[in-house]
């Protein structure tokens, strides 16, 4: 844990600023849940970042990879940050769950959702690994 917050806070120094930064209220709920040391210091990094739309739009993506088994059933989780990052059509989503996202295994189940609702899937992908040449 301590090397991926040492990544991420590397990532948000030095290479952040290549890429326009977006963000949910997702982001934003998950970062409050919890009680831990860095909370306000994750907060105060994600002010002024745009904050993308939740919309009904988005509440159907997030269905159909629920009906379709490819996230888990909490519509306020992982499923959620994936349909906000595919609707509003971002290049990328930067994640540490390689589980249920970042997991190169379940992109091609992912795709394959989105594909059939007429969405490209966002690259998937860890901070660590964008800051490589």
């Amino acid at each position: 844990m301590v090397a991926r917050r040492n990544w991420t806070r590397d990532w948000w120094d030095n290479h952040s600023k290549k890429y326009e930064l977006v963000t949910s209220a997702a982001v934003f709920e998950e970062l409050n849940e919890g009680n831990y040391s860095t909370k306000s210091e994750a907060l105060d990094l994600m002010k002024g970042v745009p904050d993308l739309e939740i919309d009904n739009h988005v509440i159907a993506i997030v269905n159909a990879y629920i009906s379709h088994k490819v996230m888990p059933k909490n519509p306020r989780g992982d499923a959620l940050h994936l349909a906000v990052a595919t609707y509003h059509k971002c290049d990328f989503l930067l994640t540490w769950n390689c589980n249920h996202i970042a997991n190169p295994n379940k992109f091609i189940h992912l795709s394959a959702v989105n594909a059939l609702l007429g969405y490209i899937t966002p690259q998937l992908t860890t901070p660590y690994a964008m800051m490589g040449g």
